[in-house]
């Protein structure tokens, strides 16, 4: 089988849910081939591609394909809804990630590597967001609305879309080093056990933050920059 994880996808988007669910890195390590992804998972690659079909079954007709969609849309998107949750989280989650170490360091200092290593994340996004939507996103949608009009476009300061882009997927790579480092730290985020609800929900808000994150670099880096890179050089 020779489609990549990343191939799946894009041309079947309940996929990522899938993906998700199984532990199958989707965004910044999809060009594993569907099979060396389920080998390396342990998993039958059979009934991941049922697994595949039930959700795509399941949703159809009811989510936007981004594929297809102005990318104006889809920047829209990514901002109002991966970029709004992101800001949210990486404010709140280091109060209750201290509230937890506080009480349970001692006892569970793994949690002192998951706060330091949270905290350079959450730097590291707060800049590339900034940089994103003062700087590439608005070109990617001058870009866009020139070539609907058919006019010329002012050449950007970083020379081609490709520069920034390259920036941005190398900034996803490293937050992808976090997410599995704090995964790990955390025992794929399973709290031990007699864990007191602060703890459970600090967890849990971990593994949603990852969740949406994987979705929104999948959204950058499958979609968003390649059709970006292509229509500038068309």
């Amino acid at each position: 089988m020779s489609k990549t994880v990343r191939d799946f996808a894009l041309e079947y988007p309940a996929a990522t849910r899938v993906f998700e669910k199984l532990g199958i890195d989707y965004c910044c390590g999809g060009n594993l081939s569907l099979e060396q992804a389920c080998r390396t998972a342990h998993l039958p690659v059979d009934e991941v591609l049922r697994s595949i079909e039930a959700a795509t079954a399941a949703i159809a007709g009811t989510e936007q394909d981004w594929a297809t969609a102005p990318l104006g849309e889809l920047i829209a998107h990514i901002q109002s809804t991966h970029h709004a949750y992101t800001r949210e989280e990486i404010e709140a989650l280091p109060q209750l990630l201290e509230k937890v170490f506080v009480v349970h360091g001692a006892t569970h200092p793994e949690l002192a590597r998951i706060r330091d290593t949270f905290a350079g994340l959450a730097a590291e996004l707060r800049m590339h967001m900034m940089k994103e939507e003062m700087v590439l996103f608005p070109y990617v949608v001058r870009m866009e609305e020139s070539a609907a009009r058919q006019t010329p476009l002012m050449p950007p300061p970083f020379g081609t879309v490709s520069n920034p882009v390259a920036m941005m997927v190398h900034e996803h790579d490293s937050a992808g080093e976090a997410l599995r480092d704090i995964r790990a730290a955390s025992n794929g985020f399973a709290p031990p056990e007699g864990a007191c609800t602060s703890f459970r929900s600090l967890y849990q808000r971990l593994a949603a933050f990852e969740a949406d994150l994987h979705q929104h670099i999948h959204l950058e880096n499958n979609i968003l920059f390649p059709r970006a890179i292509a229509l500038e050089r068309a």
